[in-house]
């Protein structure tokens, strides 16, 4: 009887085993086929049957990325851009998120709620008043004009607070404002330690997003000398006889940082979920 509960569990698991599978291949396949079709000439790609594993051409179609574009300048202005706005996110929103979270001030719930509205208004609104921000303060055509308007976020700040809210006690706070600490000191020395998962989790979304944005920087970085990688990318794509195995290889190039930064914040996420779980 134990044997047949046993051998029925396990074909009761094995339905969600195959699901789960099934998912990762679906989730995976357009990554491996980016890998294909960058290893592969644009022909190779288009023939009948098209080759469904990788080619020995990866370094032919990287050479002719470089030779088209400037990918290494565009590949520093887009980390720079990342990093900084990056950096601006979790420091504003941070600061902004806990003072909605653990402080009552005259008119906090009317402030959230501006917050909220504007966090569900698309963005696409605000890219002609950007712009001619930006046009008065002279940033058009500058890596400032990327940074500038995503220095804070709705999104971020509604995160944070959603975060600390539940994850910074009030106890610890009381005790240090009893040891005399200020707004600031609190922030530093109590929240950011508490909230790291949270801060990790917004610093890939904000990383990503930065790395990833290109309608905003097609818009206002009219110099062709400064430009980012998505931009630069869209440049591989003419109208007539695009070679769409350069174009992956330039796009799995762009890939490959993101990824390095994922698994380097995730790995901290985790690591600080886990740890505050068992406290």
């Amino acid at each position: 009887m134990a044997d047949r509960a046993r051998l029925a569990a396990r074909r009761r698991a094995l339905v969600p085993h195959l699901l789960l599978w099934v998912g990762v291949v679906v989730a995976l396949f357009p990554f491996y086929w980016s890998v294909v079709m960058a290893t592969n000439t644009t022909r190779d790609i288009f023939s009948t049957p098209p080759k469904l594993v990788p080619g020995p051409h990866l370094v032919e179609n990287v050479q002719n990325v470089f030779s088209r574009i400037d990918f290494w300048g565009a590949l520093a202005n887009t980390a720079l851009v990342a990093v900084v706005t990056t950096v601006a996110v979790l420091t504003l929103d941070s600061l902004a998120a806990f003072a909605f979270a653990k402080f009552d001030f005259p008119g906090r719930r009317v402030l959230f709620g501006m917050l909220l509205l504007l966090f569900m208004l698309p963005a696409q609104l605000s890219l002609i008043p950007q712009f001619i921000i930006m046009r008065e303060l002279g940033f058009v055509g500058q890596l400032q004009a990327l940074v500038l308007p995503a220095t804070a976020n709705a999104f971020g700040v509604f995160w944070m607070r959603q975060y600390m809210s539940t994850s910074v006690p009030d106890e610890v706070l009381d005790a240090a404002r009893m040891d005399g600490c200020g707004f600031f000191r609190q922030w530093w020395h109590v929240a950011l330690p508490t909230a790291r998962p949270g801060l990790a989790f917004l610093a890939i979304y904000t990383f990503v997003a930065a790395w990833n944005d290109y309608v905003w920087p097609l818009i206002v970085l009219v110099d062709p000398g400064v430009q980012t990688l998505q931009t630069s990318l869209a440049q591989l794509n003419v109208s007539f006889g695009t070679d769409y195995s350069m174009v992956m290889a330039g796009a799995l190039l762009a890939v490959i940082p993101i990824m390095v930064a994922f698994l380097f914040l995730s790995r901290w996420f985790v690591a600080d979920g886990v740890a505050g779980a068992v406290k």
